[in-house]
């Protein structure tokens, strides 16, 4: 098999695994009613994974633990979480968090501290 054909068929693989993975259950499930405890609990899913991706980010500096108020990220995620709590818009809070950074890091904050 040449590399081509190897790459075709890798992609073509993933995408049946994808696809298979998130459609069978879709399709088994959209006839059945989940019961209220489900579905809040699967509300909180999509909360909970985003936080599990952003806390690294936001508390950890060069490998350590940054609780410090050199971490930009830290502070920039204050104002962040507020405007997300308060207006529910993702767009708005990843502007906020955005000129959050770039407001600390122009005042020089967190300039060489591994943030």
């Amino acid at each position: 098999m040449s590399v081509r054909a190897a790459i075709i068929a890798m992609v073509v693989g993933m995408f049946a695994v994808t696809y298979l993975s998130r459609a069978v259950p879709l399709l088994a499930l959209s006839r059945k009613q989940m019961p209220a405890w489900l579905r809040t609990w699967l509300s909180y899913v999509a909360v909970a994974v985003l936080a599990s991706l952003a806390a690294p980010s936001v508390l950890v500096a060069d490998g350590k633990l940054a609780l410090h108020s050199g971490n930009v990220y830290l502070m920039a995620s204050v104002p962040t979480l507020i405007v997300a709590a308060r207006t529910r818009s993702l767009l708005l809070s990843v502007v906020v968090g955005m000129l959050c950074v770039m407001i600390l890091r122009a005042l020089g904050i967190g300039a060489g501290a591994g943030c």
